[in-house]
């Protein structure tokens, strides 16, 4: 049986998840999320993962597929449900919310704006994806063959330290190869 402590921690963190995909412009992955919430609140991924699990049940954050990518943001029904509960946050935590937010907000962004990943499609035959993606768009994708595991690893390692350097590249080749 929960204690009213806990039942107390739960509401809290509940309206903590709102009050920050309220805040949010744009969807967010449950990833970004759980490593902005546990930002603020120290909270586990399990802890983490029932949250989500009875706010989506309950219909106040939604989920759909953007770009291949499984992204959540609060309903109306959930913004209905922050303002008549906003009040449970303690204002300490939305102070240390409000402080962490921007920070951790770009850095969740920075680091979807280069992506890549490798698919294996038999034993030696892997499909690997680079792509960037600016404001929750996708600019730029590739997505091309390797042999082994080996190489779809090298190749995705490489588009993650310096997709910066080779996308200029692809792009001046595309646009310049019959001058």
């Amino acid at each position: 049986m929960r204690t009213m402590e806990d039942k107390t921690n739960l509401a809290e963190n509940k309206v903590l998840i709102l009050y920050l995909l309220e805040k949010l412009q744009n969807d967010i992955t449950e990833d970004g999320l759980f490593k902005l919430v546990s930002s603020v609140n120290n909270m586990n991924y399990f802890y983490f993962k029932q949250i989500i699990t009875d706010l989506i049940d309950s219909k106040l954050v939604g989920t759909y597929t953007k770009e291949e990518e499984m992204v959540m943001r609060i309903t109306d029904e959930g913004k209905n449900a922050f303002d008549l509960t906003n009040d449970v946050l303690p204002g300490i935590i939305k102070l240390k919310a409000d402080k962490i937010f921007k920070k951790e907000v770009w850095d969740i962004e920075e680091k979807s704006s280069v992506s890549a990943e490798f698919f294996p499609k038999t034993e030696n035959d892997y499909t690997v994806k680079c792509k960037i993606v600016e404001n929750n768009e996708t600019i730029f994708e590739v997505k091309t063959f390797a042999g082994s595991r080996e190489i779809a690893k090298r190749i995705v390692d490489n588009w993650n330290k310096n997709a910066s350097e080779i996308y200029p590249k692809i792009l001046e080749i595309l646009i310049n190869q019959n001058e």
